[in-house]
């Protein structure tokens, strides 16, 4: 297995750089994993895939206006995005747009206040210490970071939240969540699908390439995540009746494996084909799906076109097939389909 095994040709074109609306109005291809089929569709058409007893698992983190500015005592102009707060209130890992920043270095946010470089990073990430929270500035200072292959403005900055987004933390928005509306959630439920929440707030890293020749060799980025007791009850009564565990987005595909991956290693099953209860879990998760990976409580999933080369497609193609996955994508794209964030979704079966 390479990396460069995960890679397909994408014009700029396909590339979606804003959101329809509706959000339900997007298109939906459902791959049929079995039969290797693919149908098309508008995605407020997928209840027609969605069976009574069928669970979905949203992701209700909350995109934080995580992109602000400051200044150096020379008046220079930094641009600062929050990745992920440490343990203490006030430190957060930041990357840094400015020369010249290393620690001790301190910079006055733009209507905000004084931070301090305490820690130099890879790269362009640092560590950086406000001398008052941050939060309570976001509402008047902040920003919401969009991925770097979208240029248009957002005119609507929750556009790039899903309707249920309640718990902040993110750094990037988990899209396979924004098609769904209000309506169309009521509409599922009333045909008898359940709805149940996780956690994981999305790092930048996401969007990162794999750039080492051997996929295996690759660090991928380690996000928070949080499984309740009320979301493994509701996991346990559907498996056990026979329903299905639908994920939307690969973030809650890594949320739900990464618990029944910790529930597996203190539970194990009687039998391969046995299911194990799951169980809460809150903690980090580094949690790397490859080809081979078996999957143990995720029946379908819901997702967007992902990246060349990406953690993402290897997830997607762990589940589906590498070939397979490919060809469905060289079908969206004679279909016109809009691929990344703002694009169309997949629905895979």
């Amino acid at each position: 297995m390479k990396t460069h095994d995960f890679d397909y040709n994408l014009p700029e074109s396909f590339i979606a750089q804003t959101p329809v609306e509706p959000r339900d109005s997007s298109r939906l291809l459902v791959l049929h994993r079995d039969a290797g089929n693919a149908e098309h569709k508008i995605f407020r058409e997928i209840g027609e895939y969605l069976h009574p007893n069928d669970l979905l698992v949203l992701n209700q983190t909350r995109v934080i206006p995580a992109r602000i500015y400051a200044r150096k005592p020379t008046g220079g102009r930094v641009e600062l995005l929050l990745l992920r707060r440490r343990e203490d209130e006030l430190t957060w890992q930041c990357l840094i747009g400015g020369k010249g920043l290393r620690v001790g270095s301190k910079v006055k946010v733009e209507e905000g206040p004084d931070a301090e470089i305490v820690e130099v990073l890879n790269g362009s990430e640092r560590l950086v210490r406000f001398s008052e929270p941050i939060e309570p500035y976001f509402p008047k200072i902040g920003n919401v970071p969009l991925p770097p292959y979208i240029h248009e403005k957002l005119n609507d900055p929750e556009r790039y939240q899903t309707v249920y987004a309640r718990e902040p933390g993110s750094a990037a928005a988990p899209t396979a969540g924004l098609h769904f509306t209000p309506r169309l959630l009521a509409d599922l439920q009333s045909q008898g699908v359940k709805i149940a929440y996780v956690t994981l707030h999305v790092g930048l890293d996401t969007f990162a390439p794999v750039t080492e020749e051997n996929p295996q060799k690759h660090t991928i980025h380690t996000e928070w995540c949080e499984l309740t007791r009320e979301t493994a009850d509701i996991i346990n009564r559907t498996k056990q009746s026979g329903g299905r565990v639908i994920a939307v987005g690969t973030t809650s595909v890594r949320t739900l494996e990464t618990a029944a991956s910790q529930n597996a290693k203190r539970n194990p099953p009687l039998a391969a084909d046995h299911w194990s209860l799951i169980t809460a879990f809150t903690g980090s998760t580094s949690l790397y799906i490859l080809p081979g990976y078996q999957f143990k409580v995720v029946d379908a999933m819901i997702t967007n076109f992902h990246l060349p080369k990406s953690t993402l497609i290897m997830l997607v193609s762990a589940f589906a097939g590498r070939e397979q996955i490919l060809r469905t994508y060289e079908t969206a794209k004679r279909e016109g389909y809009r691929f990344y964030s703002f694009g169309d979704a997949m629905l895979i079966l």
